[in-house]
């Protein structure tokens, strides 16, 4: 009887979504484990063959920090960003462009996914300028003004070629590297990549994959995720000390886009098996979404589910004639807390 009720709920999604154009971002810790990479690749695949049009954006913040060490470069991050001199900008272009978008495109093509790798610079993607220094706060919440590097900030985008390999069937896959008028090579937030390309793609959902489940009222307690909120506040979040690392960049971005036309920003665990799919085709969804104000508020469980309903809703996605060519993640019979 929960399977199919479980099935009655992905159906009227999938038709919802088909025809849809939706960024998802891939963070960089997900990509470096080859097995969730898998699992992740199968469901994006799942996504396309039901007619949803994809847009892929990755990070790759824990291989840069592992290839700088390697190197004998120390990272430095200030507020959740990445400080970028000279030598960790060519580490940035040896993982963003190279090995992590190479593992993301040969991962999709197991799961039978037309993929294409580029970065923001592809084609004049993403138009960016150095940040000058900012106000941030350091790992104690206190503020202070930081000179970020050779850091760009977005000033406009040509999603045309985006647009032009989603309507031929391609999966686009950006690094997050982007060029200024006079050609140099900056980079950029992953986060702030795909926010950007969401609003000027016109997609209906931005999705924001990481290794933690959501948005934590209190980030040591994995059980505190805050299932939903509306932009307003979100964004009053981003004045709470609580929001803190990675977690506010992300935040940012998902504010940013729903308040330029996005009509739902989401959080949630790309290391849960099927997350994604619970996310998008269950009306619980297992993470945290942030809506515009004008849309009708979803009542949604505060907790993450797999093992039985995961494969339940892949049950009601194949049997709308989807050959998948799933890799069945490890544990994934098990229930997630």
């Amino acid at each position: 009887m929960k399977d199919i009720v479980l099935l009655k709920q992905a159906l009227p999604y999938m038709r919802e979504h088909k025809g849809c154009t939706f960024v998802i971002k891939l963070g960089g810790e997900l990509a470096a484990r080859p097995e969730t990479l898998a699992s992740l690749a199968a469901d994006l695949s799942l996504l396309v063959h039901v007619g949803i049009r994809v847009t892929l954006v990755h990070g790759g913040g824990p291989q840069a920090t592992e290839m700088s060490r390697r190197l004998g470069l120390e990272p430095r991050l200030v507020d959740g960003r990445r400080v970028t001199d000279e030598a960790t900008l060519d580490v940035a272009k040896m993982v963003f462009a190279g090995s992590i978008n190479v593992d993301i495109l040969s991962a999709l093509r197991a799961q039978g996914v037309r993929a294409v790798g580029l970065s923001g610079v592809d084609g004049d993607i993403l138009h960016v300028r150095r940040r000058d220094p900012v106000a941030a706060r350091d790992e104690g919440g206190q503020p202070i003004t930081v000179d970020y590097g050779l850091v760009g900030d977005v000033e406009g985008v040509d999603a045309s070629l985006l647009s032009l390999l989603m309507g031929e069937g391609y999966v686009p896959v950006v690094s997050s590297l982007g060029g200024d008028a006079d050609g140099n090579i900056l980079n950029v937030n992953a986060d702030t990549v795909a926010s950007v390309l969401a609003t000027e793609l016109g997609a209906s959902k931005l999705l924001l994959l990481t290794g933690a489940p959501g948005l934590l009222s209190d980030p040591s307690d994995p059980a505190s995720l805050v299932p939903a909120l509306s932009v307003s506040e979100a964004r009053a979040k981003l004045d709470d000390p609580s929001v803190q690392g990675g977690m506010r960049p992300k935040l940012a971005a998902l504010v940013s886009a729903v308040e330029g036309g996005v009509e739902r920003g989401h959080i949630l665990s790309g290391s849960e098996p099927s997350a994604l799919l619970l996310e998008l085709f269950t009306r619980e969804g297992c993470g945290t979404l942030v809506r515009a104000e004008h849309a009708d508020a979803v009542a949604r469980s505060p907790r993450a589910r797999a093992g039985e309903s995961a494969r339940a809703v892949l049950r009601a996605v194949e049997s709308q004639g989807v050959e998948s060519q799933r890799v069945e993640p490890p544990h994934a019979a098990e229930g997630a807390s």
